[in-house]
């Protein structure tokens, strides 16, 4: 069973807000989705975006870092089962 908590209308510049009890758990500045219907209100939080890794500022400062081009490589012949190499596989 759901427990009930009241919370209290207030004016905060030209919008009406709502203050949520701290017992909700819901931390400062948690983005909402308020959804209306028949009279009664519905709000859940906004899922947060994935994070993403910005790499611009890290490949400029390793200039001497060049990507690998394929007649630099070295690869060195591997033996594979019954005595045959690589190469001739």
């Amino acid at each position: 069973m759901s427990e009930e908590y009241k919370a209290k209308m207030f004016k905060s510049g030209n919008s009406v807000a709502l203050r949520l009890p701290k017992a909700l758990g819901i931390k400062e500045g948690t983005e909402m989705i308020l959804r209306e219907a028949n009279g009664s209100f519905t709000a859940f939080p906004v899922e947060p975006e994935p994070k993403k890794i910005d790499l611009t500022d890290i490949a400029g400062s390793i200039p001497w870092l060049k990507p690998l081009l394929p007649e630099d490589r070295e690869s060195e012949e591997r033996e594979l089962g019954l005595g045959r190499k690589a190469a001739e596989a």
